[in-house]
């Protein structure tokens, strides 16, 4: 079969040798808005036979220019199979992809991350979906969504191997002693210690708080209905609103993963591309343990050079500091709960012990005739500690569910898995008949059972506060709405692109009558050894037009009452437990903050009340892709 070059010529050179063709080395010039390269098997290495099934792993070794994904796409004659290589930056990488991912769409995980992707030593593997067979392979195809600066990819000793050999090909470290990617550099840079203190020093003269909208809750001064003492909703003259306890209109605006140990970075069987490890032993904290080797925290070791022996305490009070500074009222999901209720911050509680986390591609054994106690434990457990605290947003129920559209691969997973009680209902369910239809149903059913007991043992134990709902990967099928509406008082999506998509938003509320929380939606751009995230923006001038441009737009909508960032600190550059590795922070390892998006916050903070209120129109200026 022909090669498929001609609809997508990008530079490309072929560097022949008078070896073979597997010692070639291709160079890869990505340019335009999705650049293609493909080549047939037989151009790349001649014994490669057509048919992979019988082969374990795809090896090949590649350098990035770029922390850009890229896709790898084999053209089988029956469609593409398609993965995607988030790389390390700037260092050689041999790479082992299991042809199982191109053949079969992954069903292990609890949540959309889990289930989406797949850690290696000098890349991570993000899964597509486009899946198939393999068995009459005639070409390979590289691939790159919207390339910044003309990035390019080296490629050599393509190859079909039966076990992995996946490596970071370098004797040098790459990560130094404060947890910065040694191959890249950049303005501001730090280059010794004495660099991060002056550093610092100078943000803690600058920063001043600038709330005087908010009073006591972070509700907005000058505003007021009835007061219950905690936070609820309530429409307005047809817009939603939060109020806080003291009864003061309240638009959430807060950032997820606000907390000392959200940048813990993979080590084990990579400890040489390390220049230091941080020191576990020291950097505990009160309440945590000692002996985190396998996943050591730059971030903290920062804090400690930064704050001594007392960072801990000092980290919480320097971060409602900044909260205060740049506009945030929200200690969003996945954060340090001790922060919100030592420092009188509003925050939200994700709650767990719901099976989820055992569960076949996340939906728990409901059928199971202890899961009813087991949820009531949970509730009470979590619940009543907290069903006092004024300053207690409201709670979220779970993350992300992988099953919304997938529901005919989680019926495959619980008939193939081990003999459980849910298997038992399932197969007398399906013995009526199995088509696509009755396996949605069945799981449709599985839901409603599950937020009944979970939102009911919920309200049980705590009568005063918000539920926030399952924090769904945009919007699931109107059925899992349906089933929802009635528990939730609040409705939430995480949302990832470059706009809220507000035609979702508001279908959502006319279904429920309920108003809505973006729980996470980030920009990033490949820099500083890092990947660019979900969003990707040229650069980070462009990170904070786009932060504007976002929550503005959102925040115009009358059913959206809150917004959170994902997330506070830059992931590590080397990657976090399941490979992100993403340039998305307000501040980044160091602990230095990103003034391009404090400016942004900053300046959306001081508008939001006038937008969400309909007195003024949201920023038009769209940030800059490429």
């Amino acid at each position: 079969m022909k090669s498929r070059r001609s609809s997508f010529i990008i530079v490309l050179i072929l560097i022949l040798t008078a070896c073979s063709v597997r010692q070639d080395q291709i160079i890869i010039k990505f340019e335009g808005d999705r650049p293609v390269n493909t080549w047939a098997i037989q151009e790349l290495n001649p014994e490669m036979p057509a048919d992979w099934s019988s082969s374990g792993f795809l090896t090949f070794e590649f350098n990035s220019s770029t922390t850009q994904r890229f896709q790898v796409i084999l053209h089988d004659a029956g469609g593409n199979r398609i993965l995607e290589i988030v790389p390390f930056q700037g260092v050689w990488v041999r790479a082992s992809l299991p042809l199982r991912y191109f053949q079969k769409m992954n069903t292990e995980g609890m949540d959309q991350a889990s289930i989406w992707k797949t850690p290696r030593p000098g890349y991570w593997i993000g899964f597509t979906g486009r899946v198939g067979p393999i068995t009459q392979i005639d070409s390979l195809g590289i691939s790159m969504r919207q390339p910044i600066g003309s990035p390019t990819l080296e490629i050599r000793k393509i190859r079909l191997t039966m076990e992995p050999e996946d490596t970071v090909m370098t004797e040098k470290p790459l990560v130094d002693e404060f947890g910065q990617w040694i191959p890249a550099d950049w303005p501001g840079k730090a280059k010794t210690a004495d660099d991060l203190k002056k550093a610092w020093s100078n943000e803690d003269q600058s920063l001043q708080a600038e709330s005087p909208l908010v009073v006591n809750y972070g509700g907005f001064a000058n505003t007021r209905t009835r007061a219950t003492g905690y936070f609820r909703v309530e429409k307005i003259d047809g817009t939603w609103w939060f109020v806080d306890p003291e009864g003061h209109l309240f638009f959430s605006h807060g950032s997820d993963c606000i907390g000392p140990w959200s940048d813990l970075s993979r080590v084990k069987g990579r400890e040489h591309i390390f220049t230091a490890l941080p020191p576990a032993e020291e950097l505990a904290w009160p309440g945590e343990q000692a002996g985190r080797e396998d996943y050591p925290s730059f971030y903290q070791w920062n804090l400690y050079r930064r704050f001594g022996k007392d960072w801990y305490a000092k980290w919480k009070d320097m971060t409602v500091r900044r909260m205060d500074a740049w506009g945030f009222n929200t200690i969003a999901n996945w954060s340090d709960p001790k922060l919100g209720s030592s420092h009188h911050k509003p925050y939200v509680i994700s709650l767990s012990g719901w099976g989820i986390e055992e569960g076949s591609m996340g939906m728990p054994d409901i059928y199971d005739p202890d899961y009813a106690g087991m949820v009531d434990a949970a509730a009470a457990a979590q619940c009543v500690p907290l069903k006092n605290d004024p300053y207690l947003l409201g709670y979220f129920i779970g993350n992300e569910p992988p099953w919304p559209e997938r529901e005919s691969d989680l019926v495959d997973v619980i008939l193939e898995g081990q003999q459980t009680p849910m298997q038992d209902e399932l197969k007398k369910y399906l013995a009526a008949g199995d088509n696509p239809d009755r396996r949605k149903a069945f799981v449709y059913e599985a839901y409603s059972k599950f937020v009944t007991l979970v939102c009911t043992a919920i309200r049980k134990y705590d009568p005063n506060h918000l539920n926030l709902g399952f924090r769904f990967g945009d919007p699931p099928p109107v059925p899992v709405i349906l089933a929802s509406k009635s528990h939730f008082d609040v409705f939430s999506i995480n949302h990832y692109g470059y706009n809220a998509e507000l035609d979702k938003v508001q279908e959502i509320t006319d279904l429920t009558n309920l108003p809505v929380i973006i729980g996470e939606f980030h920009f990033g751009t490949p820099a500083r050894g890092m990947a660019p995230g979900l969003a990707q923006v040229k650069d980070h001038a462009e990170r904070g037009v786009a932060y504007c441009y976002y929550v503005e737009n959102a925040a115009a909508h009358p059913a959206l009452i809150g917004i959170h960032w994902f997330q506070w600190i830059d992931q590590p550059v080397t990657g976090r437990f399941d490979g992100e590795n993403y340039n998305i922070g307000f501040l980044d390892v160091t602990d230095q903050p990103y003034p391009e998006m404090v400016s942004a916050a900053k300046k959306t903070w001081n508008r939001l009340y006038d937008i969400h209120a309909g007195k003024i129109k949201p920023v038009t200026i769209e940030a800059k892709i490429q």
